[in-house]
C-alpha cells in the first residue's frame, strides 16, 4: 500500500474534541459526566437570528454564493468595524469563510511557506501550531505564565524574532487563559511588528465576551501597521452560533484576494443560509448578547471563588472568554490506586475516570502545568464538577485532594 502524505504526520487530532467525544461516549453508556470541556456557549442561538435563517430557507436562498461571501454580509462586517472599533474598511478587505478556523487556515496558507517562522505565545489555542505546520512553516513558541498575565512582552518577542520570522499570532481575549491585551501593550508590540515588517494574526473571536468593564482593542486601529494586521473574527462565540460556521478575515486587499483564491478551490462559499443569519447577528438587536455576557461574568465570579478553595492550585482570573486555566502541578507525583499522576494528561484521565468530570489537559495548549475548565455551563453544573463532595471524601481516604 502507498504511504500517506508526510503532512499527515505533522499534525495530531484535536485533544479538545477528543476529550469531549470521550465524555459523550460515557454519557451514552449512562454515566453522569460533568462536561467542562466545551468551547461554545450553552445558550441557544437568539431567536431573531434563527428567524433570519428560516426566512432565507423560505426565500429559497439555498444556492451557491460568491466564494468569499455575499456582499450584504461583508457590508455588515464593514459597519461593525466602523461602529465597534472606528476602523474604516471596505468589502474588498473581507473574506467570509466556513468558521473563523477556516478563515485562519486560509490566511496561514496564504502568507506562510517552508522556511518561514511563526511566533506563537504559549499557552495558545490548539489549532494555531497545527495549521502553521500544515503550511510547512516552523512554529516558534514563547512561554508565558501568570506572572505576565499569560501575555507576551515586547522584550520576549524581540528575543524570538529572527530573519526568518514571518508572522506573530495573538489572541485577545485568549483561549485558553481569558487574558486580554491592553491598548498600550498592543501598540508596544505593534512597534516591533513595524520594525521587523512582520504579519500579525489578531484573533478576536471572543471580543464581545469581556468582563469587569474592560474594553477590547482591535489591532487594526494601529495605523502604522494596518497592512500588517490580519484580524480573525466570526459569529460563533458571541452569538452562540458555533454550528452555523461563519467566520471572516479582515486584512489588506492583497492578502484577502489571495485567501479568496484558495477558498474558491478548497470549499467554495460559506453556507448561504448561515450568511443571512450572520447579517442579522451582526446588525440586529444586541440585547440578548449583552444578557449572555453578563451571565458569563456571573459564572466567572462564582466559579473563580470555588476554584480558589481547592488546595494548592493557582488560578488566573480570566478577563474574558469562558475558560479557567488552572495550575494543578502541585498534584503531580501523587498516587491513586497505585498509579502515579505524572502530568496533566494523567490528571485529566483521573478526573474523568474517577470523578466523572471532563476537562481539557493544558498540554493541548502548550502548558504542562495547567488544566482548562469551561464555564459555558450552568453555575449548578460547574459547582458540581468542582466540588464533587461525595467523591472528594473518597479521594481523601487515599491521601488525596482534588477538584
Amino acid at each position: 500500500m502507498k504511504k500517506l502524505a508526510k503532512r499527515t504526520q505533522k499534525v495530531t487530532r484535536s485533544k479538545t474534541l477528543a476529550v469531549t467525544a470521550k465524555a459523550n461516549e460515557l454519557k451514552t453508556k449512562g454515566e453522569d459526566i460533568v462536561v467542562l470541556t466545551v468551547g461554545e456557549p450553552d445558550f441557544p442561538t437568539p431567536q431573531n437570528i434563527k428567524d433570519a435563517g428560516i426566512k432565507a430557507i423560505n426565500d429559497n436562498f439555498t444556492k451557491y454564493t460568491a466564494a468569499g461571501g455575499i456582499v450584504e454580509l461583508k457590508q455588515a462586517v464593514v459597519k461593525k468595524y466602523k461602529n465597534d472599533f472606528g476602523v474604516g474598511i471596505t468589502p474588498k478587505n473581507i473574506v467570509c469563510s466556513n468558521g473563523a478556523k477556516h478563515a485562519l487556515a486560509n490566511i496561514i496558507m496564504t502568507v506562510c511557506e517552508k522556511g518561514d517562522e511563526v511566533i506563537i505565545p504559549q499557552p495558545a489555542w490548539v489549532s494555531y501550531p497545527e495549521l502553521v505546520r500544515l503550511a510547512d512553516a516552523k512554529v516558534v513558541e514563547i512561554g508565558t505564565d501568570e506572572r505576565t498575565g499569560f501575555k507576551v512582552t515586547p522584550d520576549m518577542l524581540e528575543k524570538a524574532i529572527t530573519p526568518k520570522t514571518k508572522m506573530l499570532i495573538l489572541c485577545s481575549p485568549s483561549n485558553p487563559t481569558g487574558s486580554i491585551y491592553t491598548e498600550k501593550e498592543l501598540k508596544d508590540i505593534g512597534k516591533l511588528i513595524k520594525k521587523h515588517d512582520l504579519y500579525v494574526i489578531f484573533d478576536e473571536i471572543y471580543e464581545k465576551l469581556i468582563f469587569d468593564g474592560k474594553k477590547h482593542f482591535c489591532m487594526l486601529k494601529i495605523k502604522d501597521i494596518r497592512d500588517n494586521v490580519i484580524a480573525i473574527n466570526g459569529v460563533s462565540k458571541t452569538y452562540a452560533m458555533t454550528g452555523w460556521r461563519i467566520g471572516y478575515a479582515v486584512a489588506n486587499e492583497e492578502i484577502i484576494d489571495a485567501s479568496h483564491n484558495i477558498q474558491s478551490h478548497m470549499t467554495s462559499n460559506p453556507n448561504s443560509i448561515a450568511q443571512k443569519a450572520a447579517i442579522e447577528a451582526v446588525l440586529g438587536d444586541q440585547a440578548e448578547i449583552e444578557r449572555m455576557r453578563k451571565i458569563f461574568e456571573e459564572r466567572r465570579d462564582a466559579g473563580y471563588k470555588l476554584i480558589k478553595k481547592i488546595p494548592d492550585v493557582i488560578c488566573y482570573k480570566p478577563d474574558g472568554a469562558f475558560y479557567f486555566f488552572v495550575d494543578f502541578s502541585a498534584y503531580y507525583g501523587k498516587k491513586f490506586k497505585g498509579k502515579v499522576i505524572k502530568n496533566n494528561d494523567d490528571l485529566c484521565d483521573f478526573f474523568i475516570a474517577e470523578l466523572k468530570v471532563a476537562a481539557i489537559t493544558g498540554s493541548a495548549f502548550g502548558s504542562d502545568k495547567h488544566i482548562r475548565f469551561s464555564f459555558a455551563t450552568s453555575n449548578e453544573r460547574f459547582a458540581e464538577g468542582v466540588k464533587n463532595n461525595d467523591r472528594k471524601d473518597h479521594i481523601k481516604e487515599r491521601g488525596h485532594r482534588t477538584a
